[in-house]
């Protein structure tokens, strides 16, 4: 029996779709990427089949929604090349070096210069002036000790993780959700999204990559990113601090909700990793199809791990460099595998109802 690299989840409404009509591109109408740094290596092979197959011949606007690395990710569609884009962005990530004891003034500047590199001023251009990939972007806009430099952020993180411990809409107290859109979108599929103070900030020339460089600048890690041209004044952070995986009512989304992932689990914030009862469900995203690593594929990597932020300590960088290479070829096994389902409609046969 052939190994199954790749495990098909789908909200109740999603998955009788699939077992009655297959899965066509055009049935798709959100795609969603999450928070998780390094760990989005293994999905590299699914994005280059997804950008240059799957919605290659895409006719109709397809919404992207991403936080930090997922948003890093789809900032490749829209450009002329999303496929060559997309393994830039791998390359250039997965090849970062550090000093031994970089501070966080180095690794912003580290992040700038990546930026730079992965999204010239012609690619702004290229995305901003189509209409088939809107993205969507959240970034938090920080409140009170959150929004402060140096140690002192660390008591705002405190205050903060212990408020969302007692009741996740808390938050609010302390961050403010942003969502960074494409000009051509209205981001009406947000519109049931009441439960954290949300604000709205069009994407331009202007901001475009001020906003992308702070929906990756974790706590603590990197610098805020201080006033975006378009939105309110204030420090912004990753938006994965209140959106990690996402717990997001998708009922505005006309269509099925595509969601490519790292981790078995949707865990909705940043602060919610240890608090096991808070995870999303299919029962809760009836249209949503999730598409995760199996077990299989997690033990065939080296180390039987998939790619994180402590390798950086952990790990040699050639050690590093290697390992993280390792984890974007054998992703395209997921890729692979995912494109015979569709291709001979054997999809229906391996989709699972997510409850």
């Amino acid at each position: 029996m052939a190994t199954q690299w790749l495990q098909l989840r789908a909200g109740k409404r999603a998955w009788l779709q699939i077992k009655e009509q297959g899965l066509s591109q055009q049935d798709v109408q959100l795609l969603v990427g999450a928070s998780g740094g390094p760990k989005w290596f293994v999905l590299q092979g699914l994005d280059r089949y997804l950008f240059g197959e799957f919605f290659a011949g895409r006719e109709t606007s397809l919404d992207l929604l991403g936080t930090s690395a997922g948003a890093w990710r789809f900032a490749a569609l829209g450009q002329r090349d999303p496929v060559a884009a997309s393994e830039l962005f791998a390359r250039l990530y997965s090849t970062q070096t550090y000093s031994e004891k970089p501070d966080v003034r180095e690794i912003t500047d580290e992040a700038r210069k990546l930026l730079a590199e992965y999204i010239p001023d012609s690619a702004v251009e290229d995305i901003l002036s189509q209409e088939r990939f809107r993205h969507h972007w959240i970034v938090v806009r920080c409140r009170g000790l959150t929004a402060v430099e140096g140690k002192r952020q660390m008591f705002g993180l405190l205050a903060s993780a212990a408020a969302n411990t007692v009741k996740r809409k808390w938050l609010g107290k302390f961050y403010e959700r942003v969502i960074f859109h494409h000009p051509a979108s209205s981001a009406a599929f947000t519109e049931h999204w009441n439960d954290l103070p949300t604000r709205y900030a069009t994407l331009s020339r202007e901001n475009f990559k001020q906003a992308l460089l702070a929906t990756g600048s974790i706590p603590m890690v990197l610098e805020g990113v201080r006033d975006i041209p378009g939105a309110p004044a204030g420090i912004y952070r990753d938006g994965g601090v209140t959106d990690y995986h996402f717990d997001l009512d998708f009922s505005g989304v006309n269509g099925l909700v595509f969601y490519p992932h790292f981790h078995q689990e949707v865990i909705p914030g940043w602060f919610d990793k240890g608090l096991k009862k808070r995870r999303t469900t299919g029962a809760l995203w009836p249209n949503v199809i999730l598409l995760t690593p199996t077990q299989e594929f997690i033990d065939a990597l080296p180390y039987q791990k998939i790619p994180d932020r402590n390798d950086f300590a952990n790990m040699a960088a050639d050690e590093r460099i290697k390992y993280w290479q390792q984890a974007v070829d054998q992703g395209r096994r997921m890729a692979d595998q995912l494109h015979e389902w569709i291709a001979t409609d054997r999809i229906r046969d391996h989709v699972e109802l997510w409850t």
